[in-house]
C-alpha cells in the first residue's frame, strides 16, 4: 500500500534522561510489538518541532517538559507501504507532571512507558540503534535511512 503523499513524514522525539535512565515508550499500537523508542510523533502542519515535542509527549505519558538542544536526526523507512520519515531528537527535561498509572494516551498508541538503564535498554528492541549512545554519552549523531521493522 503506497501513502497518499510520497513526502517523507517529519516527526519529534524527546531525549529524557534522570537519575541515569532514559524514559522510553512502546512504539507500535500492536501489544505484540517488543520495539521501544523515545516519547514523541509526527509534526502538524504549521506546529513548530518543540511545540509538536510537547504535545506529543504530554499526550504519550502526561509529562511536561522544556526543549532542549537537538541530538540526534534518524531516518528510516517501509518502501512496501511507501512510508519513510525523518526524525529530530531534542534533549530534554521535565518540568511538570507525573507518569500516573491512570494515564492513557489519547490517540491509544502508546500503552506502555519505563525509565529504563543502558544495561537494560541492551536487552530491549530499541529504535534507533544510536539512541543508548547519544542518550547516555551526549553529542550529536545522524542514523542513516534504515528499513522499519514492524513487531
Amino acid at each position: 500500500m503506497t501513502r497518499p503523499d510520497p513526502s517523507p513524514r517529519l516527526a519529534a522525539r524527546a531525549v529524557i534522561v534522570e537519575a541515569g535512565l532514559l524514559l522510553l515508550v512502546n512504539a507500535m499500537a500492536n501489544p505484540a510489538s517488543t520495539l521501544w523508542c523515545a516519547p514523541g510523533g509526527g509534526v502538524e502542519t504549521g506546529a513548530s518541532l518543540p511545540d509538536t515535542l510537547i504535545r506529543e509527549v504530554f499526550e504519550e505519558t502526561g509529562l511536561e517538559i522544556e526543549v532542549g538542544q537537538p541530538c540526534l536526526v534518524n531516518e528510516f523507512h517501509a518502501p512496501e507501504r511507501g512510508f519513510h520519515q525523518v526524525e529530530v531528537f531534542f534533549r530534554c527535561r521535565i518540568t511538570g507532571g507525573a507518569l500516573d498509572a491512570g494515564w492513557r494516551d489519547p490517540e491509544g498508541i502508546v500503552t506502555r512507558r519505563d525509565w529504563v538503564s543502558r544495561d537494560e535498554m541492551a536487552a530491549l528492541r530499541v529504535k534507533p540503534d544510536s539512541l543508548a549512545e547519544v542518550a547516555f554519552d551526549g553529542g550529536f549523531a545522524y542514523d542513516p535511512l534504515e528499513r522499519l521493522i514492524t513487531p
